[in-house]
């Protein structure tokens, strides 16, 4: 599995990793210590692809407005700070 840390990740990415994690639990073969790491990831992977989401909604939302006449101004993401 990609060592990258996972705020950093592409939506892509993160959503890759977690759809493997997925398949890996619904196939039942994986120890209950493992069944629990995995879980922890996956939640942090679903939190990355629920921010990534929210971004690119703001963004959108933004270029609407620039769109309607209103002005557009960038704004910082999580991976900006």
């Amino acid at each position: 599995m990609d060592t990258t840390p996972t705020e950093t990740l592409s939506f892509e990415k993160a959503l890759e990793q977690l759809e493997t994690i997925v398949e890996t639990m619904e196939a039942g073969d994986v120890p209950l210590a493992d069944l629990l790491s995995k879980f922890e990831e996956g939640n942090k992977l679903l939190k990355v692809c629920e921010s990534r989401l929210k971004e690119a909604e703001m963004k959108i939302e933004l270029l609407k407005k620039q769109k309607d006449g209103v002005a557009f101004v960038p704004f910082p993401t999580e991976r900006d700070r």
